[in-house]
């Protein structure tokens, strides 16, 4: 699954990423503010409106939201579809002029869930990097199959980005595909996971086409709930790698989706981000993201060492009653 001397990282280097993670998202909110935006926020005073979107994202509603990005964005459940639900409840991005900084803010947590899997697979990435240089074949072979498998779902989001937030971005729609994504590994992966394990082939067996059915997959991940962990790791159990190429495979595909995303999107909304929450909150955010994702990854792959995708069906079904009881009640809008 991850290399095992990856897993093994030493508490110092933990350390070190985890100082790293809060210089990198530090500068990175300051850049995407701007310099101009960096400056003001230092040097004035808050007025009305910027006073109650910063109560909106108090410190503990960023740990919250950036906890629940962690936790959720690598196991297949679907990370989206759980910050849509937990947004709605903390009431954060609830009126018109925060909204866009909001889901800017959701966006740009996933930068600590993506320094999560750098941090856990820097050996397969040095080596992929090698690939770059000619120095690896089998690195070159996997950045191809990367990038063949990451253009599908980057072409269809940009093109169906508006008709995706307009229309699939709810909690139905989510409860929707969190349902049909349980159907799927009862139905699909559980077979799938047990053959694999007989007949399954090693990461350094992808195809260019197995990458190019993994990444058809992923686009219907751009349904939010559906999970881009799960349709991705399906689709190569369903190619014929094994459970651990599988997983590895959909985290690396996963550090260079969620990065081209986050960059794209913090680019086109970052000022509006630090201009309604400012610095602090957005960092707390991602530094418990951070924390959260390297967890949440060491143990799942841990735990399907041993064990198939049939708890995060049920985690799924629990997921789809508890938002439409919430919607049916009022609690959260539809």
């Amino acid at each position: 699954m991850l290399p095992s001397d990856s897993l093994n990282c030493d508490r110092t280097l933990v350390t070190r990423a985890a100082v790293a993670a809060i210089a990198i998202a530090a500068l990175l909110l300051l850049v995407l503010g701007g310099p101009a935006h960096a400056v003001r926020l230092a040097t004035e005073s808050a007025t009305a409106s910027t006073a109650a979107a910063r109560n909106e994202l108090t410190a503990g509603k960023a740990a919250i939201l950036g906890l629940v990005e962690g936790l959720t964005e690598y196991l297949p459940i679907s990370s989206t579809g759980h910050l849509l639900v937990a947004e709605k409840i903390l009431d954060v991005g609830a009126t018109k002029q925060t909204k866009d900084a909001a889901d800017t803010y959701l966006i740009v947590i996933q930068a600590g869930a993506i320094l999560a899997v750098l941090l856990l697979f820097w050996r397969r990435i040095i080596e992929i990097v090698r690939g770059l240089f000619g120095k690896s074949e089998e690195g070159r072979r996997l950045l191809v199959a990367l990038v063949v498998a990451f253009i599908p779902a980057a072409l269809v989001g940009i093109v169906g980005e508006k008709a995706i937030k307009n229309v699939l971005l709810k909690p139905i729609p989510v409860a929707i595909a969190w349902i049909a994504g349980a159907i799927l590994i009862f139905v699909v992966a559980a077979p799938l996971y047990r053959n694999a394990k007989e007949h399954g082939r090693p990461l350094g067996a992808i195809t260019t086409r197995n990458a190019l059915i993994i990444g058809g997959a992923q686009v219907l991940a751009l349904w939010p709930g559906v999970s881009r962990s799960l349709v991705t790791i399906v689709a190569a159990l369903l190619v014929g790698l094994t459970m651990p190429a599988a997983v590895e495979f959909s985290f690396l595909l996963g550090l260079m989706t969620l990065g081209a995303a986050t960059l794209y999107d913090g680019a086109k909304h970052g000022h509006e981000l630090v201009d309604t929450y400012g610095v602090a909150n957005p960092l707390l955010g991602f530094v418990v993201a951070f924390v959260a994702a390297v967890l949440a990854v060491r143990w799942m792959v841990t735990y399907l060492q041993r064990h198939d995708l049939t708890i995060f069906a049920w985690f799924r079904l629990a997921a789809a009653a508890i938002t439409i009881v919430l919607v049916v009640s009022g609690t959260i809008s539809a």
